[in-house]
């Protein structure tokens, strides 16, 4: 037997590789599947089932792509309908693996149709339990995203959560391994810890959900409390996982295609497509084209394309690095955007060649914004990072207008002065910064290095982590 977790950073996302005597069950599997295939021929195995723990709302996944490549069942948890073909799974259904097996345990809670998967070794012996988003290592899955149900409400599903997780998962084995669908950074729960896998039984030890003397009234509260709003792509994202999507490598063909300067300058200007520059932000502050979005690929990037663009359908036209223009696509396409109408030819420096107009966006460093504070305490300062984060220690003076929210702070933004945005460490500051001038606020100025150079000066801070 053999588990791999195959684990993606941007999307904090765990896929599953599971290979017992030839025969692989892919547990949600993200949409470019050559990967799995790849392996699967290395190995001289076949797919024998694709299992989907819910429907997804952060990603679209692989699961149809790769059904029809191998001939793999895709098998879904009970109460789940899609528009393909589908096995929907009993609760305590079983599915045989080489000489292991693999058990339907129907947890909802965070969905109605959220399964976790049992893993019986060769022995018979409980070894491993996939959970999905029921369980994740520190925390559990968010009751409020999935699609509306009738009546139920998020605290009707976080309740069904609470019965799950003491009725299907704590009476398992402490040595029983817990992987997960997410971990730290995943906009489907709150507090999750940066470790991918760990046991069961550290995770009743540690994990606030699982303690053994909560009640069912006392769970709700705690895990209903301080929800941000969902991010507005996620509806979309599992529309797309229930009723199906289209080929990735269509989706890919298609925004492969190249526009000269004057070819690109046309489609923006006639189309309602957003221009969108993926490079580094030290690149976009140097240069960018007026009023593009940047969102950088080095960062966490198709959540905030999803979280600040929002429809999927948006047409885009990308300004990216030329040996990154399919990684851009791809990294897209695993959050819904599909219509990619293609990328400026040769970058940013054919634009510049062609004396096309460009824009610029002032930047400082740390100790310069020491110094213009010092002379001016009344200086308009943003802070857009997470409430949580400025709440641990912010700027004295700072507002605080989380990135994801930046679109309704524009009427307390002021046109006569200069205003001073900063985030952690300078990724999303930038993609403020451009959203902002792409409403026509320009008098901004980007702290480099964020807090974190901050906190190497002197200027006044407040919060928990400080004594001033």
């Amino acid at each position: 037997m053999n588990i791999e977790q195959i684990y993606t950073g941007c999307l904090s996302q765990g896929a599953y590789y599971i290979e017992s005597q030839g025969e692989v069950a892919i547990i949600d599997p993200l949409r470019e599947v050559q990967t799995y295939l790849d392996r699967v021929e290395r190995d001289g195995a076949q797919v024998k089932y694709i299992f989907e723990t819910h429907f997804h709302a952060d990603f679209v996944s692989g699961h149809v792509t790769l059904s029809q490549r191998t001939g793999a069942p895709i098998i879904y948890g009970p109460s789940a309908k899609t528009n393909f073909p589908s096995v929907i799974a009993k609760d305590g259904q079983e599915f045989k693996l080489g000489n292991i097996t693999i058990i339907a345990l129907h947890t909802p809670g965070h969905t109605l149709e959220s399964t976790t998967y049992l893993l019986k070794d060769e022995q018979g012996k409980d070894h491993a339990i996939f959970t999905g988003d029921t369980l994740f290592l520190g925390d559990v899955g968010r009751p409020d995203l999935a699609q509306k149900m009738g009546d139920l409400t998020t605290e009707d599903l976080a309740g069904y959560l609470y019965d799950s997780l003491r009725n299907k998962i704590m009476p398992l084995a402490d040595d029983v391994i817990v992987y997960p669908a997410h971990g730290a950074g995943s906009a489907c729960g709150k507090n999750m810890m940066k470790e991918t896998v760990d046991t069961l039984g550290n995770q009743k030890k540690m994990n606030y959900a699982l303690r053994a003397d909560m009640a069912k009234e006392e769970f709700i509260k705690e895990l209903t409390d301080g929800l941000a709003a969902p991010p507005a792509y996620f509806p979309l994202n599992v529309r797309l996982n229930k009723e199906g999507y289209q080929d990735i490598e269509k989706v890919i063909a298609k925004g492969l295609h190249a526009f000269s300067p004057d070819e690109f300058e046309a489609a923006a200007n006639h189309s309602d497509a957003v221009v969108l520059d993926v490079r580094h932000q030290s690149a976009f502050i140097e240069s960018h084209i007026p009023r593009s979005i940047f969102i950088g690929l080095n960062g966490s990037f198709a959540p905030w394309v999803g979280a600040l663009i929002k429809d999927v359908n948006q047409p885009l036209l990308l300004v990216v690095d030329p040996e990154k223009v399919e990684e851009a696509i791809t990294r897209l396409s695993r959050v819904g955007f599909d219509n990619v109408l293609g990328y400026l030819a040769n970058g940013i420096e054919a634009w510049k060649s062609a004396q096309k107009e460009c824009d610029t966006l002032a930047s400082i460093e740390a100790v310069d914004f020491e110094k213009a504070l010092s002379s001016n305490k009344e200086a308009k300062v943003v802070d857009v990072r997470k409430p949580s984060e400025f709440g641990a220690q912010h700027i004295l003076s700072a507002d605080n207008f989380p990135l994801s929210e930046i679109n309704e702070h524009l009427a307390q933004m002021p046109l006569d002065e200069e205003v001073y945005i900063h985030c952690a460490g300078g990724y999303r500051s930038v993609i403020a910064c451009s959203i902002l001038k792409s409403r026509g606020i320009h008098n901004l100025v980007d702290i480099k290095g964020g807090f974190k150079a901050i906190k190497e000066t002197e200027i006044p801070l407040l919060g928990v982590a400080c004594s001033n």
